[in-house]
């Protein structure tokens, strides 16, 4: 029997992997996290809805949703908010921090646990009932770290006043 590939596995690890929090790269959604202030998590600029706080919380509450869909027993579900194990809105930053860690940490085990390549064309179940490729889910598991971190960064600089490119330099 020859040995299984995981080469698809490991880069999918890796991109995980820096998606959520890569040292010293700016884009990932712990880094964008990092640099929300105490005062941040609440504000909502002119015709907003979803404060900085409310992103985090539904970035997280995936993770743990996606990985009990895909990976587990399916008990966790939107209209039961008491089957997720949901975060404090008055939870400091590392808390939610923390919090956010460990359903990373049970997405990543369960791609991690996968034995082979093959598996990531198997079927897996998606929060919404469909079924879909493995890697497939994984994908938008990364993609939806990285489009949270630009809502963030974004909600985040226009609070603290910098939202600007850094080679613009202060125009004020």
């Amino acid at each position: 029997m020859g040995l299984m590939s995981r080469a698809a596995i490991d880069q999918l690890l890796y991109l995980m992997d820096e998606a959520f929090d890569a040292e010293g790269h700016e884009h990932s959604l712990l880094a964008n996290i990092r640099s929300v202030k105490d005062e941040d998590w609440g504000w909502l600029p002119q015709g907003g809805s979803r404060p900085i706080f409310e992103i985090v919380a539904h970035v997280g509450l995936c993770k743990y949703v996606y990985d009990n869909h895909a990976f587990g027993d399916g008990s966790m579900s939107w209209d039961r908010p008491v089957s997720m194990p949901g975060i404090r809105r008055d939870a400091s930053s590392n808390e939610v921090v923390a919090w956010l860690r460990e359903g990373q940490r049970m997405l990543r085990g369960s791609v991690a646990a996968l034995q082979s390549d093959e598996e990531l064309l198997t079927l897996r179940r998606a929060n919404w009932g469909q079924e879909y490729e493995t890697r497939w889910l994984i994908s938008v598991m990364i993609e939806h770290d990285l489009y949270h971190a630009g809502e963030i960064n974004h909600l985040r600089s226009m609070r603290q006043g910098n939202d600007r490119w850094a080679w613009e330099g202060d125009t004020g």
